[in-house]
């Protein structure tokens, strides 16, 4: 006779208790992409995630300034395409060749155009390229960082400082996350940019007839089908940097890292804030522990 009344407070027991762990579920799933990354998770020095509207989803110490690395030239390239003909050729000074850069080293008085030379700094990052476009457009490479500074300053990036073209350690030199993706924004409003930041491969030759084959140094090109493009960036002071967008359902997504540990850490970063802004709706998670300030500094590169 005791086994109705028991089964029946077992039910009830159920029917009370299933709504509030239904409810628990959904939020969990809900909240289960930003509570991942809310921990010191993103191997990186500073990170943000921003979409289309200009909104941040994600950021981890956004207003830190940090040495830049070669994602300056994605400045760089905007300013040159203000001020020149993309099939203008130019003469690589003795100086330009001289820049410390990675291979392919380009030779004194190699002619590109100066759409080539912009494929030889944004896919492969050569410096020598950068420095090459920045004495064609403005003499030399100091009067160029004075043009990239107020590029900077009129696309809302007031908290960034350029000192040269390349991103090499001179002088007193730094951005911030958040100042990244506008940059990135802006630059992808240049079709010519927009166009080499997302091709894989290429070859370029000079005037004279020396093919370069070219292979971007963007890896999630191949691992992201969306990616719009994106730029690396690597020095000693700065660790691995970088700058992308990726095409979403409700338009793109701007993502930056900076001082990354190393280039797998890098990339794992990327996706793992990819993910986040895509599965983030207009909510934002901010990640300041002891307050931004705390972290925003000047790196000075030496």
């Amino acid at each position: 006779m005791t086994e109705p009344a028991c089964t029946s407070l077992a039910e009830d027991l159920v029917k009370q208790v299933y709504p509030i762990v239904l409810i628990a579920c959904i939020l969990l799933i809900r909240v289960a992409p930003a509570a991942a990354l809310s921990q010191n998770t993103v191997p990186a020095k500073a990170a943000v995630v921003m979409d289309s509207s200009g909104e941040v989803l994600y950021a981890k110490f956004p207003n830190a300034r940090l040495a830049p690395a070669s994602t300056v030239k994605l400045v760089t390239a905007m300013v040159v395409l203000d001020m020149l003909d993309p099939q203008k050729t130019v003469k690589v000074s003795a100086e330009a060749s001289k820049v410390r850069s990675i291979l392919p080293r380009l030779c004194p008085d190699d002619e590109f155009t100066v759409s080539d030379l912009l494929r030889l700094a944004l896919m492969k990052s050569i410096n020598g390229a950068a420095v090459a476009l920045a004495e064609a457009a403005a003499g030399s490479e100091d009067a160029f960082a004075v043009l990239m500074n107020m590029k900077a300053a009129s696309i809302g990036a007031n908290n960034t400082r350029f000192a040269n073209a390349s991103g090499l350690p001179k002088g007193t030199q730094y951005t911030t996350a958040s100042d990244l993706v506008l940059i990135m924004k802006a630059a992808l409003s240049y079709p010519l940019i927009k166009e080499i930041l997302g091709t894989k491969a290429c070859m370029v030759t000079t005037a004279n007839g020396r093919n370069i084959f070219l292979e971007n140094s963007n890896d999630l090109l191949w691992q992201e089908q969306n990616m719009i493009g994106g730029k690396t960036g690597y020095t000693g002071n700065a660790r691995h940097c970088f700058v992308g967008a990726i095409n979403t359902e409700k338009g793109p997504l701007f993502t930056a890292v900076l001082g990354a540990r190393s280039r797998s850490s890098l990339w794992r970063s990327m996706l793992m804030l990819d993910d986040l802004g895509m599965s983030l709706e207009q909510s934002s998670l901010v990640q300041k522990p002891g307050g931004d300030q705390a972290e925003a500094h000047t790196e000075k590169n030496d």
